[in-house]
């Protein structure tokens, strides 16, 4: 396996486990009791997906620099 193929294997990875947190902050926030829990739930799950979004970006720098490399 070349390290390209580690490296979008590790992202898939990373993807897919903040993917099963997002989805368990969402359940949290849909069932929260009260406004305050559902208010914390609430910035778990944007916090996830400002992890996601940041993933994406180090995913695409990352494939310019191979892409420049070779």
């Amino acid at each position: 396996m070349s390290e390209a193929d580690d490296i979008r294997l590790l992202f898939h990875k990373l993807n897919n486990q903040l993917g099963i947190i997002l989805s368990h902050a969402e359940l949290l926030e849909a069932k929260a009791a009260d406004e305050a829990n559902r208010a914390r739930a609430s910035l778990v799950v944007q916090s996830v997906l400002d992890a996601m979004g940041t993933t994406r970006e180090i995913r695409s720098y990352t494939v310019r620099q191979q892409g420049a490399a070779t």
